[in-house]
């Protein structure tokens, strides 16, 4: 509280001298700062899951073009490693080793497209999960399939093909099948990272285009 003094009693007969009250002086309040925010990538809620719910093995190549073999034991699950929108199911087995054309050669497959913009492949499944089609949103760890040997991979050991890329129009299955190695991710999400592979799946879409031509098995 300000200090409160009383007036001195006037013993003189002059009269006083009046002194004027102290103008105010004006404060001014100083005016609130911005709340800084930053910025970062948006990535699903809960990250990144590994793809497959059982003991697996893969290696860090792939034949003709970037993708990875995860061996597993056939049925094993096959789940979204991230939410997103499922984008394409081949729900029959159309492979022909006499034909051997590459629209077919990954047999039962589902894709996603995750909330980070990139295309996530898995095939050779043995079947597909009950009520698994186009456009249905998916959270990370949804149920997509389970690990068979269907398409090329008929007649060797069961195993999931994973690949990434960017999505394009339905049918450009040579896009779909891999544009950039997985396993550095894979690595990350079996330890309980969360590693993004959208900037590398950018980084190879602007160097060839979003629509390249197919190099193999076309």
């Amino acid at each position: 509280m300000p200090t409160v003094t009383s007036t001195p009693t006037v013993t003189s007969t002059a009269t006083p001298t009046v002194r004027p009250k102290p103008t105010p002086r004006a404060t001014t309040k100083p005016k609130p700062q911005p709340v800084r925010t930053t910025s970062a990538p948006v990535v699903a809620s809960g990250g990144y899951v590994f793809p497959l719910k059982c003991k697996t093995s893969y290696g860090h190549s792939h034949h003709d073009y970037p993708a990875t073999d995860l061996f597993a034991a056939r049925g094993c699950r096959f789940v979204s490693p991230i939410a997103g929108t499922v984008d394409e199911v081949t729900y029959k087995d159309t492979w022909s080793s006499s034909s051997n054309r590459g629209a077919d050669r990954g047999g039962l497959s589902v894709s996603v497209v995750g909330t980070d913009g990139v295309r996530y492949y898995g095939s050779h499944l043995e079947r597909i999960a009950p009520g698994i089609r186009p456009g249905l949103r998916v959270a990370a760890g949804k149920l997509l399939g389970y690990v068979g040997n269907t398409g090329s991979a008929r007649g060797i050991a069961t195993h999931l093909h994973f690949g990434l890329s960017w999505p394009t129009r339905h049918g450009t299955w040579w896009v779909r099948r891999g544009e950039v190695y997985p396993w550095p991710y894979l690595d990350s999400w079996k330890a309980g990272g969360h590693r993004s592979p959208a900037a590398a799946v950018e980084a190879k879409r602007r160097q060839v285009g979003t629509y390249p031509p197919c190099t193999s098995y076309c």
